[in-house]
């Protein structure tokens, strides 16, 4: 089978049809993002499924990488924190790194970005590239994947002029959107089931897994899985993971991740998160190298429970994956894993390690519940959060913008 009947496979037949529908209006056309890593963060992981389906459809889409010093990525994780609400003063070495490295940037991509009918620029890290680019023909889009709904102010006064200038902007939930004085629209974010990260295993894949960290087949099983970010609270898990152990003995833990090459923060707070589990031989704190798609996968499968226990998330991939695997997943109360998780019927959302706990106890002593919450997990996800619905409403969001947002737009 060609890649778009394997997708049809997954999410319909009709599904696909409709992107066919959609993707006959950009013949001719072409269509180029743009962010600051091509491994490492959910970004990439999108953007690496995602164009390669816009090309099998016959879209010209194409992908381009900035790249930068220390500096820059030193400024961009910064802002990256204060967007997210997070109190952090940006001194003006670090910002004129940023301002730097994207008018190098535009030198080496302006060709290519002038002539594209649509730019889609992800995050704060390129977003300064429309300045320069003054005879750019096409629409240019700002697609924000993270929290901004409470930014810090600071920083929020110097970025917001900047976004205002696209001619559109994309947030991943509702409360995360700003009047930038342009079309806004909200596309949660997706995961490609046919990727090596959620596509099924064998078992003696999983096998291998297990005995590889020397997990005990014999014992529940929790994890999360994700950078290692100050964000995803992993010392928090630890936290909670030790409060359950006390009513629910026999458990093991996993944190497992890496790090984004645009976040200079990961090795810093990979060392808190081995300092707060010791010497505890049940907390196995593994440290993935980029890319070790089936390794996640199979860790996701092998746990009972999955944990995203974040105090600020954009749009958490690792709870739709391992909804998708028919887990249910604890995660944090906040921004997009509120979209994620239907509280009490996929999962849970707590707000404190204790809350994690409660509701860990909770999920292991009624089991038959927590397997029903995995399967109606994996239907929640097929209906919403496949990296199929993520395109056609990218392509409807573009068609709405060439015909200057009207209602009603006729194609085929």
């Amino acid at each position: 089978m060609s890649l778009i009947e394997d997708y049809a496979a997954v999410a319909g037949e009709e599904i696909i049809e409709r992107l066919r529908q959609l993707a006959r209006e950009f013949e001719g056309r072409t269509v180029v993002h743009v962010n600051s890593t091509r491994t490492g963060g959910g970004v990439a992981e999108i953007l690496a499924k995602l164009v390669p389906l816009s090309r099998e459809l016959g879209i010209d889409a194409r992908w381009e990488v900035i790249a930068g010093e220390g500096a820059f990525y030193e400024c961009t994780k910064a802002m990256h924190n204060a967007l997210q609400g997070s109190p952090v003063d940006i001194p003006p070495r670090l910002w004129q790194a940023y301002e730097n490295t994207n008018a190098a940037n535009a030198d080496a991509l302006r060709e290519r970005l002038e002539e594209a009918d649509f730019v889609i620029i992800h995050d704060p890290q390129p977003a300064l590239l429309l300045r320069h680019c003054p005879n750019r023909k096409g629409k240019w889009i700002w697609r924000c994947h993270i929290d901004v709904s409470r930014p810090h102010r600071p920083v929020w006064r110097y970025m917001r002029p900047v976004v205002s200038a696209y001619d559109a902007s994309v947030f991943s939930l509702a409360a995360f959107a700003h009047d930038l004085g342009h079309p806004a629209y909200v596309v949660p974010p997706s995961i490609d089931p046919l990727g090596a990260k959620n596509g099924e295993l064998p078992d003696d894949e999983l096998v291998a897994v297990r005995e590889r960290f020397g997990l005990d087949p014999e014992r529940r099983l929790i994890a999360q899985i994700s950078r290692f970010d100050r964000f995803k609270d992993p010392v928090g898990v630890i936290q909670a993971y030790r409060l359950t152990r006390r009513f629910a003995p026999g458990l093991q833990l996993v944190l497992a991740g890496g790090g984004a090459a645009d976040d200079p923060e990961g090795a810093a707070v990979l060392e808190d998160v081995r300092a707060a589990a010791g010497d505890d031989a049940d907390i196995h704190v593994l440290e993935l190298p980029p890319n070790d798609d089936r390794t996640v996968n199979a860790l996701q499968r092998l746990a009972d429970i999955v944990l995203q226990k974040s105090t600020r998330e954009g749009f958490g991939l690792t709870v739709t994956e391992a909804m998708w695997k028919g887990r249910p997943v604890i995660g944090g109360d906040t921004g997009g894993i509120r979209l994620q998780i239907f509280d009490h019927r996929t999962g849970f959302r707590v707000s404190t390690p204790e809350g994690a706990a409660l509701r860990l106890r909770y999920l292991f002593h009624h089991r038959e519940l927590a397997a029903t919450m995995g399967v109606t997990a994996r239907e929640y996800v097929r209906n919403r959060f496949l990296i199929t619905r993520q395109l056609r409403e990218y392509l409807t969001l573009q068609l709405a913008l060439l015909h200057d947002a009207r209602e009603r737009i006729e194609i085929g």
